[in-house]
C-alpha cells in the first residue's frame, strides 16, 4: 500500500567536486546542473511522488540548507526536513529518519536515495523500486540496487552477487535492459564494449561481499565475471527490518536514537537531535550495516543512473553535439573544439577555439579550465583559491 511507504532522500553533502558551480553555501543537490530547470534535488522529490505520497517523503540535510529545501521543495511538510547539526555519515542520517518514522508509521517500508544522482529510464527506475518494496513488505531482508556495469569503471564501489547471474532464477526478457531510447543496455562514445554482460534478474540476489572502489585491473576482472554490480547507494528495506540491524549491528547508534522516541514528530525534536546527533559516530551505512548483515541483497537493475560524482560524469550524461560538446549557456561559440563540457551564465558571450576534453564553468565569480583527466585536482584548486 503506498501509504505504507516512506521516502528519506540524504541531502546533506557540500560536492565539493562540482566547484565552482557547487559551493559550501549551495551544494550540487541544490543546482540545475543539468539546465532543464530543476535542481537535482527536485528530480529526485519529482521521482518518488508516484511511489509514495508527498507527506511521506522525508530529506534529511544540513541545518543550514533548511531555507533551500523549503524553496525548492515547498509541496513537502515542514516537519519532513530533518535537520542535522554536523555530518555524521550516512548510519545516524538514516538512523534518525527511520526512528522519526516509526513514530509515524510502524509498519512503514522505506526506500532511501541520495539526493544528487541521475536516472535518465524513470519508468524502469520506478519498476524497480516498486517490485523491491514488494520484496522488502514481504521479506526480513536489506536491499540495495546493483547498476549493471557499462564499462571498467574505478570510481565506483561495487556489489558482488553470490553466482553469476545466468545460474539464477529465469528472466523477465520483457522488462530487463530497457534503456531509456529502448535499447538493450546504455552506451556512451568511446565506452568499453561488454558483449559479456549477463541478462538481468528480475529476483534479488543474495550479496557476497561489498568491494570498494577498484584499481582498472580489478574493474576489468569485475566487468568480465558478470557478478558484480555498481553500488548505486540506494537501499529499499522495511522499518521493522532497518531498526533491527541497527539495534544488532550499531546498538550505540539504534540507543541515542531511542531515547528520543518520546520527541520525534513533536516542537521539542530538534532541540534533542541538536543535542545528540553529534554524539553519534561518523560511519556510514555500509560499514554500520551492510557489511555485517546477513540478510543482504541485491536488485541488478539498468535504468541510466550516474551518481554525477564528478564533471566528466555529467558530460557523459549530457546530450552532446557531433563534436563530443556538452553546453549550457546560450551565447557560447566553439571553434574547433571537442569533447568539452561548457558551462556558462546565460547571457554571458563566450568564445572557445582549440580546446579538447576540457571542462570550462564559470560560476561564483570563478572561471575554472581544466582538463577532464585532471578533474581529480579540482579540490586542490578550489583550495588554492579560496586561500589566495
Amino acid at each position: 500500500m503506498q501509504e505504507n511507504n516512506y521516502i528519506i532522500i540524504m541531502a546533506g553533502g557540500v560536492g565539493s567536486r562540482f566547484w565552482p558551480m557547487s559551493t559550501e553555501e549551495k551544494p550540487k543537490q541544490f543546482l540545475d546542473v543539468l539546465g532543464i530547470g530543476k535542481s537535482l534535488l527536485q528530480q529526485t522529490v519529482d521521482r518518488f511522488k508516484t511511489v509514495s505520497p508527498a507527506e511521506n517523503i522525508l530529506i534529511v540535510t544540513s541545518a543550514k540548507y533548511k531555507q533551500l529545501v523549503a524553496e525548492q521543495c515547498p509541496e513537502l511538510l515542514e516537519s519532513n526536513i530533518l535537520l542535522e547539526p554536523c555530518m555524521r555519515n550516512t548510519a545516524p542520517c538514516i538512523a534518525y529518519a527511520a526512528y522519526k518514522i516509526k513514530g509515524l508509521n510502524p509498519d512503514a517500508n522505506i526506500v532511501v536515495a541520495p539526493s544528487d544522482h541521475l536516472i535518465t529510464n524513470e519508468a524502469e527506475f520506478i519498476r524497480i523500486i516498486e517490485n523491491g518494496l514488494e520484496f522488502t513488505a514481504n521479506n526480513d531482508a536489506l536491499l540495495t540496487l546493483g547498476i549493471q556495469p557499462h564499462r571498467s569503471e574505478t570510481g565506483y564501489g561495487y556489489i558482488q552477487a553470490d553466482s553469476v547471474i545466468s545460474n539464477h532464477l529465469s528472466v523477465n526478457s520483457k522488462n530487463s535492459n530497457i534503456g531509456s531510447e529502448g535499447e538493450s543496455y546504455e552506451t556512451m562514445p568511446n565506452e568499453e564494449q561488454t558483449d559479456n554482460r549477463q541478462p538481468i534478474t528480475e529476483n534479488p540476489l543474495n550479496v557476497a561481499a561489498f568491494k570498494e572502489k577498484p584499481n582498472l585491473q580489478t574493474a576489468k576482472e569485475y566487468l568480465a565475471a558478470g557478478n558484480y554490480y555498481w553500488n548505486s547507494g540506494i537501499f529499499l528495506w522495511s522499518l521493522k527490518s532497518i531498526l533491527s540491524a541497527f539495534e544488532s549491528y550499531v546498538p550505540e547508534v539504534a540507543a541515542i536514537f531511542q531515547k528520543g522516541e518520546e520527541f520525534y514528530n513533536t516542537e521539542k525534536e530538534q532541540a534533542f537531535i541538536d543535542e545528540m546527533f553529534p554524539t553519534c559516530t561518523n560511519i556510514s551505512i555500509d560499514y554500520a550495516v551492510m557489511e555485517k548483515a546477513d540478510n543482504i541483497f541485491v536488485q541488478p537493475a539498468d535504468f541510466g543512473w550516474s551518481d554525477l560524482g564528478t564533471w566528466g560524469s555529467l558530460w557523459e550524461k549530457r546530450e552532446r553535439c557531433e563534436q563530443g560538446n556538452t553546453v549550457v549557456g546560450e551565447q557560447v561559440h566553439l571553434f574547433e573544439a571537442d569533447n568539452c563540457i561548457v558551462n556558462m551564465p546565460k547571457d554571458k558571450n563566450v568564445v572557445i577555439q582549440g580546446l579538447q576534453d576540457y571542462i570550462v564553468v564559470e560560476d561564483n565569480d570563478v572561471l575554472l579550465i581544466c582538463k577532464k583527466e585532471e578533474e581529480q585536482r579540482i579540490k586542490e584548486f578550489r583550495a588554492a583559491v579560496m586561500n589566495s
